[in-house]
């Protein structure tokens, strides 16, 4: 019997493509690979991180291929790029956005299989493809966000206080207060492919009733 294919955007259709109206999901434990950064995401640091995530994801996804099929494994498309964003101090009491005075968490979800060993193959593998400096950097983890209010975001990311602000709107509509002042990105786009306007991404923070 053949299994099919994991597709994310079609089996979690509610996380990875909401419409552009808020609303409220709760987000079950999932596993990353995750490395943190700061400063200005328009940066060559930035660029190399987002590199080091994808060289690591597509080890895994690629094994079967290489001669080594992990125990549990499935056929599946890689997940998408998502960001956790703050400030620092200075930053949070400036008026304007300073992208430089961001600070990030960049990470992939990885399926239910993969495991601590298959990291560290993974790491061995990715090692000929981007910094060892950065590897060493990267960590395996799971997390559960749990409930959240999302909104899918269209057009310029320099825009989205626009969707943030209806997401505040529903959030008192709803009853429930926000309880993180960081933000989470999920970029359904491929932003070097696709027009400013056309952007697509997904817009979440956490919530309590």
């Amino acid at each position: 019997m053949t299994t099919l294919k994991y597709e994310w955007r079609k089996r979690d259709k509610e996380i990875y493509l909401p419409k552009n109206k808020p609303i409220l999901v709760d987000i079950p434990p999932m596993k990353y690979f995750m490395l943190k950064g700061k400063g200005n995401p328009n940066s060559e640091a930035f660029k190399e991180a987002v590199q080091t995530l994808y060289a690591l994801s597509y080890a895994i996804r690629m094994m079967p291929k290489k001669g080594f099929t992990p125990e549990g494994y499935f056929e599946y498309t890689v997940f998408p790029l998502e960001g956790i964003w703050d400030l620092d101090e200075i930053g949070r009491q400036l008026d304007k956005l300073d992208k430089d005075r961001l600070i990030y968490k960049l990470m992939i979800r990885q399926p239910e299989f993969v495991s601590n060993e298959l990291f560290i193959m993974a790491k061995n593998v990715a090692e000929k493809k981007v910094s060892e400096k950065l590897l060493n950097q990267v960590t395996f983890e799971e997390i559960k966000e749990g409930l959240c209010v999302q909104c899918m975001h269209i057009g310029s990311y320099d825009d989205e206080p626009r969707t943030f602000a209806m997401m505040d709107e529903f959030s008192i509509e709803k009853g429930v207060h926000r309880i993180d002042k960081r933000h989470r990105e999920i970029y359904i786009s491929d932003a070097r492919k696709t027009s400013v306007e056309k952007l697509k991404t997904v817009l979440r923070f956490k919530v309590s009733n």
